[in-house]
């Protein structure tokens, strides 16, 4: 006995539906096939709601721009000791 493609749809929002309260995928699976429906289905409709999940999920950027900028005060006047009065004081 065939159900169709609608009731694997079914399937597959109940368990995007319950994916996005919280349930694991594990827990949706084992309680799918407890209420009768069968593991090949309830696979399917697993499937099918990652792919739906995943083709909703926003587009990432995978690299930030980081920008630096030094600033330094006008007014400052920077005096630049020889290496031995560094070294030696």
């Amino acid at each position: 006995m065939r159900k169709g493609e609608n009731y694997i749809t079914q399937l597959a929002e109940y368990v995007k539906k319950n994916l996005r309260k919280g349930y694991t995928k594990e827990s949706l699976k084992w309680a799918l096939v407890n209420q009768g429906h069968s593991k090949l289905e309830v696979e399917k409709a697993m499937q099918k709601a990652e792919s739906d999940l995943a083709a909703e999920a926003p587009v990432l950027r995978t690299k930030p721009e980081i920008k630096i900028e030094i600033v330094e005060p006008k007014d400052a006047v920077l005096e630049k000791k020889p290496w031995w009065k560094r070294i030696f004081g």
